[in-house]
Formats: structure tokens, C-alpha cells, sequence
């Protein structure tokens, strides 16, 4: 299986970011390149990525399975205001050549919100940005996430995701799944393999390159996106076990991107060494937080 989770991205940089992943028994890992929030960014190391790469390779950790996950201030489907929509346009290829610099090949971007749109102007918006961004041969590929549904997000449905797929003038773009965001937009999740083949019918399995593995606080269908720990959340455990372990999906990455834990009224750590864990032994941790605890 090919497991791993967010990790943070520091002074040490992809380096870091590796050695986070290792630390957590991973053989995958997702970062961001900064702050997700801000546009800060710090040159990108030629000498640490060059020691990253000899870590992995020393840990088996494929750079295929390295993610990049670009900033929440990117919205590609609003263009009320022009400025930010090419600023958002201008960043996220800035994104994606930090990702080619690093040699990572996939970028995860949330498609947008349409906000005083309307829901076809949105796409058409994402459409037009994707077509500004993507070079038919970059080394690197977006992968458009599957979103809950919150406020006026765009990309919720296969439906949707398929009419951008198609108005991008290049094959070099995929998808990326999240379990969280499917359940809340209503994807029944206990029918994964149902789901799959409608996907694979309406888009094509293959453009399936990563899954953001979450359990969510919410019930079905309420397009809330508020991700839970695994198998604490109303997705539930077995559900998500299957997923994982899915073999149709066996080569693509599953990243963890599931709540820091509070241990104590000051602090919170980061769940996934026992997560991953989990999925692995296909044994439910009923003691999680105890555990952690320990560690």
C-alpha cells in the first residue's frame, strides 16, 4: 500500500519533509511549499532536494509519490475582481514550477468558488485558468480535488469535474479523490466500488492519481467538509479500510490529512505514525489518543 500523510515543509525544506514522512512509517507524503494561507516562499534548495532525494531513496519512498498541495488563497473560478483571478492564475504556475524544481509530479488544487457567479461561470472561470497554466510538457500534473459542496465551491460532482476536464486543451491533468469531501457532497462511501464505476464510465479510472484519505465530522450530503480522525468520523473505519486497500487504486498514493490530536490543554500532535498503522494491520485503534500519549 502507498500511505502517507501531510507533512510540514521547514528550514530543511523537501528534506524535512521526508524525514517527517519516515518518521510516520510512510512510504508517500504531501506537502506545501510554504503557508498555505500566504504567498510567502523561501527559495527552493538545490542541495537539500538533492539529500531528499538520496533519503527516499535509501527508504524506498518513490518521488512519484511525493504530492504538492497548492495554497487555499488560490481561486480559480471568481473573477469578480481580475486582479486576484490573475493572481491566482500567476501563483499557481509559480506553484507548479517550484513542484518541477523539487522534481514532484503532482500538484493538488482545489478547483474554486464561484462566489457571484453562477455555477457554469465558475467552470468556465477554472477552465480558462487551467488553460493560462498547464504546458502540455511539464513534468509535473494538477489534480483537480474533489470538493463537499461548501458555499459556492465548484467540482463536486462528477458532472462538473468532467465538463473542466474537457475544456482544458491538455491531457497532462487528473484528480484528486477525498473521502471527506465525497461523503459530505454525498457519495455514499459504503459504495465505493459503485462510485468508481461511474467514475471510471464518466471520466476514466485513470485520471484517479491521488486520494486524500479523512473521516468526517459530518453526515452524508450536508456540504460541511470538517475532516475527522480515522475511523472516529461517520465514514467510519471498514469503510475506509476498503478504500485503501482498494485494488483497483493499488499504485495510486493515500495521503492522510486527518486533525492533529490534543494530548493535553496545550497541545496537539499529529496522529498519523498510528494511523498509518491502522490501515496497514487492518486493525481499528480504539485507544488513539492514549496512544499517542505514549509515543
Amino acid at each position: 500500500m502507498i500511505i502517507g500523510s501531510h507533512v510540514k515543509f521547514n528550514k530543511e525544506q523537501l528534506l524535512g519533509s521526508v524525514k517527517e514522512a519516515i518518521s510516520y512509517g510512510a512510504n508517500a507524503l504531501m506537502l506545501y511549499t510554504g503557508a498555505p494561507q500566504n504567498t510567502r516562499r523561501s527559495r527552493i534548495d538545490a542541495n537539500l532536494v538533492n539529500e531528499a532525494v538520496k533519503l527516499m531513496q535509501e527508504h524506498n519512498i518513490d518521488i512519484n509519490h511525493i504530492i504538492c498541495h497548492a495554497p487555499y488563497i488560490i481561486n480559480l473560478a471568481n473573477r469578480e475582481n481580475i486582479h486576484n483571478y490573475e493572481f491566482s492564475i500567476d501563483f499557481l504556475r509559480t506553484e507548479l514550477d517550484r513542484c518541477i524544481e523539487m522534481g514532484i509530479k503532482y500538484l493538488v488544487v482545489h478547483p474554486g468558488s464561484h462566489v457571484n457567479h453562477t455555477k457554469i461561470e465558475g467552470i468556465n472561470n477554472i477552465i480558462n485558468a487551467l488553460n493560462k497554466v498547464i504546458k502540455e510538457d511539464d513534468t509535473c500534473m494538477i489534480l483537480l480535488e474533489t470538493m463537499a459542496g461548501k458555499g459556492s465551491e465548484c467540482g463536486t460532482n462528477l458532472e462538473e469535474i468532467k465538463m473542466i476536464l474537457d475544456g482544458v486543451n491538455s491531457s497532462n491533468i487528473g484528480i484528486c479523490l477525498d473521502t471527506c469531501h465525497l461523503n459530505d457532497s454525498g457519495v455514499d462511501l459504503h459504495k465505493f466500488s459503485d462510485y468508481l464505476t461511474e467514475f471510471d464510465k464518466i471520466i476514466g479510472i485513470e485520471k484517479i492519481k491521488c486520494v486524500h484519505v479523512n473521516d468526517s465530522k459530518n453526515d452524508l450530503g450536508t456540504h460541511k467538509d470538517r475532516h475527522a480522525n480515522i475511523g472516529y468520523g461517520t465514514i467510519g473505519f471498514d469503510t475506509l479500510l476498503k478504500i485503501v486497500h482498494e485494488p483497483k487504486l493499488k499504485d495510486v498514493p493515500k495521503i492522510l490529512e486527518t486533525p492533529y490530536v490534543s494530548i493535553s490543554d496545550t497541545k496537539e500532535v499529529p496522529p498519523y505514525k498510528l494511523e498509518i498503522e491502522m490501515l496497514k494491520n487492518k486493525q481499528f485503534n480504539a485507544n488513539l489518543i492514549d496512544d499517542l500519549k505514549n509515543l
